[in-house]
């Protein structure tokens, strides 16, 4: 089939290229020419492990090319729009800004039959929106929210866990499905499930869980906090938590948080959705997972503070990590570098090590110095804290790293360094929720 994909940004980008690679010619639309440019060249404008291949095998098969004018999405038959709705920047709403826009610029290439196809994050009420927009044209809408993570989003697209069809009601659904199954066919062939759906329920899918994995990652370090004060292992507990299939073992890692362009946006785009519509626990609910995550954050800031005998200025600090995650070089919302500014804000000296992200991030927080390489950035530190749990970091020899920083003491923001192994080395090492809080020999001699 012939389908365009309107917003080239992570997700039309990935999009783009694993619909390629399923055998359809797409045409990438996107305003920014320098990215296009890019694309067009085959270049990934950000760090996705898989992706470059992905976009030059699109482009040697002529299958895949990329542009700025909306004439050339005339003659698909499909369009998917991908633009960002970030958080407004009036409140914790979505901005729906780019949508609007994106569907603006189509509209006059659309042929009657076209089927158009939502695929960003948005409130559940905006395919009213969107249709009105499109009214007169002839095209049906339909929504099919994206389940990426990033890191794995080549992987997440050509093997998804579920595919979900939010279809119009009335004599246009059939047809809608009919083209839906026609795009996916390959991924059908393969036993995908899929979930036909209206539009509300598709709206709500994504942000429902997202806001989930929040709760999930929230309640696990609510429970790190109490086990730091109690002397258990969070570790250990969760360990044993994931072995209920009830629970499952995904997202219970304790840590400082949760970050990055989507948790932290549809976590809060879903409250204020729970709130229009009078949903008071949800939203109470959800105000108590951000804030959870919020805490996470500033106890790890006030480990490293307690680490430095309760003063941090004009100590020498290497934060390993940039990113919100690894395998990405996205820092919005990162925990990272949230931790490392707080720590710069009561006077350190803060250098932060990340293999992707160092090279842009230092554009936006010049009280940070950024070096890309660990072991230069750990010359002379006097704390490490890993905040990132890049391969690269967590590979590191304990004895290597102890020959170059001026004290070795860590602050393991992930729990996932070997605690043993560093202790060995001659390290002071900290977990999170690992028996560290003041109340652990009270709770021991009260036995």
């Amino acid at each position: 089939m012939k389908v365009s994909v309107i917003g080239c940004g992570y997700l039309g980008a990935v999009h783009a290229a694993a619909l390629a690679s399923l055998g359809h010619h797409v045409t990438g639309l996107d305003t920014d020419s320098a990215k296009v440019s890019l694309l067009a060249r085959a270049e990934a404008p950000f760090h996705e492990p898989g992706l470059p291949a992905l976009l030059q095998e699109g482009s040697d098969s002529g299958r895949l090319t990329f542009n700025t004018d909306p004439v050339r999405l005339a003659g698909a038959r499909v369009h998917f729009i991908c633009v960002g709705t970030p958080q407004a920047k009036t409140g914790n709403g979505a901005d729906l800004g780019q949508l609007r826009g994106a569907v603006e610029a189509l509209r006059p290439h659309l042929a009657p039959g076209d089927l158009v196809v939502g695929k960003s994050t948005v409130p559940v009420g905006t395919s009213a929106g969107v249709a009105a927009l499109l009214a007169g044209t002839g095209a049906m809408l339909a929504w099919n929210p994206e389940f990426l993570r990033q890191g794995t989003a080549v992987k997440d697209s050509l093997m998804p866990d579920r595919i979900v069809y939010g279809l119009p009601e009335g004599e246009d659904r059939l047809a809608a499905r009919d083209m839906f199954d026609a795009v996916y066919a390959p991924l059908l062939e393969r036993g995908t499930p899929c979930v036909a759906t209206d539009y509300a329920t598709a709206e709500l899918i994504k942000v429902a869980a997202n806001a989930f994995l929040a709760l999930k990652l929230s309640y696990i370090n609510a429970v790190g906090e109490l086990c730091g004060q109690v002397g258990a292992d969070v570790v250990d507990l969760a360990g044993a938590l994931g072995h209920d299939a009830r629970i499952g073992a995904g997202y219970l890692r304790a840590g400082v948080g949760f970050g990055g362009g989507c948790l932290p946006k549809d976590l809060r785009s879903f409250r204020v959705q729970a709130q229009e519509h009078g949903v008071e626990s949800l939203d109470e609910l959800l105000s108590l997972v951000d804030g959870i995550n919020a805490d996470a954050r500033y106890r790890a800031a006030e480990a490293a503070v307690a680490m430095c005998d309760g003063q941090v200025a004009g100590r020498r600090i290497t934060v390993l990590g940039a990113a919100f995650k690894p395998h990405t070089d996205d820092t919005r919302d990162s925990p990272a570098l949230d931790i490392a500014l707080q720590l710069a804000a009561q006077g350190a000296q803060v250098t932060v090590s990340d293999p992707q992200a160092a090279g842009h991030a230092w554009l936006a927080h010049p009280q940070l110095e950024f070096e890309p390489e660990a072991l230069e950035a750990l010359r002379g530190a006097e704390l490490t804290m890993l905040l990132t749990e890049w391969p690269e970091f967590t590979a590191l020899d304990p004895a290597e790293v102890a020959a170059v920083v001026d004290r070795p003491a860590m602050v393991d923001g992930r729990n996932a360094l070997d605690a043993g192994a560093w202790r060995a080395a001659g390290w002071e090492y900290r977990g999170i929720g690992k028996g560290t809080g003041p109340h652990v020999e009270a709770a021991r001699t009260a036995v």
